[in-house]
């Protein structure tokens, strides 16, 4: 079926920012994947732009900077696809939440489980999360999606929802071994249902995102959020990270002072767009959000959706620079 992609994709040229649209066309071409609000929700204006309001230093290999393990990330990667499909109602989608609770032993886990109502029917969905308490008060949301397509055949989603439910896993490891933070308490978030079961629209996807911010609505725990740090798509070798304009401006400039530290800034918003992904439920009721995702996989995102999204596509080089960035902007949201 016809899966298209709309995005608003916002190109440089010689006479200025242009928001440039695909064809019809081309978009009949292009698998869907996260959907673009009519025009940003946040205010127009990309990190390069705002830079000369802030600081921004550069310590190339910092030896005192926070760093995730790559490799052992990658091999939770591994394990993951090799669990194959996890779409809703499939075998792999019950094994994939075993796998993820079995790292997360003797950690504070919930399990946040609602109703998916899709156009093939009302499936069980599960978010994952854990909880890394601190003394500050409030808390940063570190999130990503771990299921695949409902229907694909031979899709492992190697690169979408499977690096970046490795990298949580991994980011659990580095939380869990400094004991009781200094820092905010830190919430790992790993959400079921975010792909469509038919055809991306604003009912159909983003089912667990949706339901987890309306049930912290309704208890009060939104508020209490800083920032909420999506990653989606993060472990394409060829690796540069979108800077999507629906994200909030100051967190974006936190993220790119975190790369920075580690020299890896041009890896980071070098093109901007507007996505629509699992932050913007949280987006929409006020919560700083930002998403981390490279949606250019592959040339002209020939890979995304498809059953080429495998894991020779990934690099644990990947990994390390979205990973560190994470674990530094921490760091620095503590400090605020």
């Amino acid at each position: 079926m016809n899966r298209p992609r709309r995005i608003l994709a916002v190109c440089l040229c010689a006479l200025g920012l242009l928001a440039c649209k695909s064809n019809s066309a081309t978009e009949a071409k292009t698998p869907e994947k996260k959907s673009p609000h009519a025009k940003p929700i946040q205010e127009f204006q990309s990190v390069h732009q705002a830079q000369a309001k802030v600081e921004v230093s550069v310590s190339m290999h910092d030896s005192t900077a926070p760093k995730v393990d790559s490799k052992r990330a990658m091999q939770y990667v591994r394990e993951v696809v090799n669990i194959g499909p996890r779409s809703l109602g499939s075998p792999g989608h019950k094994k994939v939440q075993d796998y993820i609770k079995s790292k997360l032993q003797g950690d504070q886990v919930e399990d946040d489980v609602f109703t998916a109502n899709t156009p093939a029917g009302p499936f069980e969905g599960r978010n994952i999360i854990a909880k890394y308490p601190g003394k500050k008060d409030g808390i940063i949301v570190l999130a990503s999606h771990y299921d695949t397509n409902y229907g694909f055949k031979n899709y492992v989603g190697a690169n979408d929802g499977g690096s970046t439910t490795g990298l949580l896993l991994e980011f659990a490891n580095h939380i869990r071994q400094q004991g009781q933070r200094e820092g905010y308490t830190v919430w790992l978030v790993w959400f079921d249902a975010e792909e469509a079961v038919r055809e991306w629209s604003e009912a159909d996807s983003l089912y667990g995102s949706r339901h987890l911010s309306e049930r912290l609505q309704k208890d009060g725990t939104l508020k209490k959020i800083k920032a909420f740090i999506l990653l989606d798509m993060i472990g394409d070798a060829d690796l540069s990270v979108e800077e999507d304009m629906n994200s909030t401006l100051w967190l974006r400039q936190v993220i790119y002072q975190a790369a920075s530290r580690y020299g890896n800034q041009s890896y980071f918003f070098q093109r901007q767009g507007g996505i629509v992904d699992d932050h913007i439920p949280f987006v929409e009721k006020g919560v700083p959000a930002v998403d981390l995702i490279d949606f250019e996989y592959g040339y002209a995102n020939v890979y995304h959706h498809t059953p080429q999204d495998t894991l020779d596509k990934l690099s644990p080089r990947s990994l390390q620079i979205v990973g560190d960035t994470v674990l530094e902007s921490i760091r620095l949201l503590d400090e605020k």
